[in-house]
């Protein structure tokens, strides 16, 4: 007979298969035993019939403990009351490791002991309907850039300097030298640009923040693409095409998933581009209008100032032409003022806040210069990002996307820590 996978059960209905399952809950009467099974690709409830099963195998359905694992024969047959609408009428079962003592059970649990449990929690339905979620943002992001065009390139972890010129970086030393753990791939992203025309990394980045907000980890994964012959308003489209397909997919693709998450489904479907736009100074105004009178220009937007602003948009918002004081050094000026930049950041709807920031690139050479002097950064440091600028430069743009926001918006986690495996958070390293 054979072996299949949980989500493959529609291909084989009315057929007697095998499946690897482990035992997520399970209730029983007198008669029947209804076993919900989980192997990773999805759930299906396993109906044992006393009457039609050996006396033993009805024995060991009931004495099962959470989470045993198992190898489970039954027929696939049809069940419109399930949401997966499939259901499996077990023959045999097979156990293959009885759990003991398994600490994770129906009831409600603290946060601090499911975080201890980690790498348990990430079975549940509702752990595991956001790591789908996560997985189908990737795959959709690989198709999304594949099909523009765009090259992937992987930029060192191990960095020499700041991206951003912060200090909120985590030192390590190299051999005899000192180094950092990337914080950003963009300066490395924009020389492949200057190689490959249109480029996208993938990968993990690192911020020694204090931070202990749901909206912030210590390690995260940025998509960050960067294109060559771009300027900012082509970016802006390339940006929120990118979000509108991704969501898209993950309705398309996701549909237990969301509905598992209990997530409401309308307020994605609204989300295709064109985004709304304001300006910084638009936004500023906005704000003291609502009575924030502590933000004033000049100043960057915590986390109240963005949720605000993204209750007036059923999409996500860009803000655009930030003060130069409070960006980078390798933002392009404003053609018509000396005070604010070429750059965007995009915020989700639903107060989750920034989830992509982006900026058309500085190319002149001299202005490149003096951007880095003014920020007090070590020329020698930077002295391969500032040869770009001389050797070939073209107008460029590019952004970075935060995965784990993405990943909390678009399944409605409430905290950040719940759109990755494993959070690093300030006060958390394990497990």
């Amino acid at each position: 007979m054979e072996k299949i996978m949980i989500i493959d059960m529609p291909n084989h209905v009315g057929e007697t298969v095998k499946i690897g399952a482990w035992l997520a809950n399970k209730r029983s009467s007198g008669k029947i035993a209804f076993l919900q099974l989980r192997d990773g690709s999805g759930f299906v409830q396993g109906v044992v019939v006393k009457s039609e099963v050996d006396e033993d195998i009805f024995a060991t359905a009931k004495a099962m403990p959470q989470e045993t694992s198992m190898y489970v024969i039954g027929e696939v047959t049809k069940d419109e009351r399930s949401s997966f609408g499939y259901e499996l009428q077990v023959k045999g079962i097979e156990v293959i490791q009885e759990a003991v003592d398994y600490p994770i059970t129906p009831k409600e649990h603290g946060v601090e002991f499911l975080m201890d449990n980690r790498h348990l929690w990430l079975r549940s339905r509702k752990q595991h309907a956001i790591m789908k979620v996560r997985n189908e943002i990737i795959r959709s992001t690989y198709e999304f850039f594949n099909d523009q065009g765009f090259v992937k390139v992987d930029p060192p972890i191990l960095t020499g300097s700041a991206p951003e010129g912060t200090s909120e970086l985590f030192h390590t030393k190299y051999f005899d030298e000192d180094a950092y753990l990337s914080q950003s791939g963009q300066l490395y992203m924009e020389a492949a640009a200057m190689a490959l025309g249109k480029v996208f990394s993938f990968g993990p980045t690192f911020r020694a923040e204090k931070s202990k907000t749901r909206r912030h980890l210590i390690e995260f994964w940025m998509i960050e693409p960067e294109m060559a012959f771009t300027e900012h308003e082509e970016s802006l489209k390339v940006q929120e095409e990118y979000v509108s397909y991704i969501v898209q997919s993950v309705l398309k693709n996701c549909k237990l998933e969301l509905e598992r998450l209990e997530r409401d489904t309308s307020k994605l479907e609204n989300i295709k581009a064109p985004f709304p736009r304001i300006t910084y100074d638009e936004a500023i105004e906005f704000l003291h209008e609502k009575g924030f009178d502590d933000i004033q220009w000049g100043d960057d937007f915590g986390s109240p100032h963005e949720t605000a602003i993204a209750e007036s948009y059923d999409k996500p918002v860009f803000i655009v032409n930030y003060p130069i004081g409070i960006k980078p050094f390798y933002m392009q000026p404003h053609p018509e003022r000396d005070d604010v930049v070429l750059c965007a950041d995009l915020i989700a709807p639903e107060g989750y806040g920034e989830i992509i920031g982006g900026s058309e690139r500085i190319y002149d050479y001299n202005l490149m210069k003096q951007r880095i002097e003014e920020h007090g950064l070590d020329e020698k440091a930077y002295a391969w990002y500032l040869d770009l600028s001389r050797q070939g430069a073209v107008p460029h743009s590019g952004f970075g996307l935060g995965l784990e926001r993405t990943v909390a918006w678009i399944s409605g986690a409430e905290h950040v820590r719940e759109s990755i495996p494993f959070p690093r958070l300030l006060n958390r390293l394990y497990p």
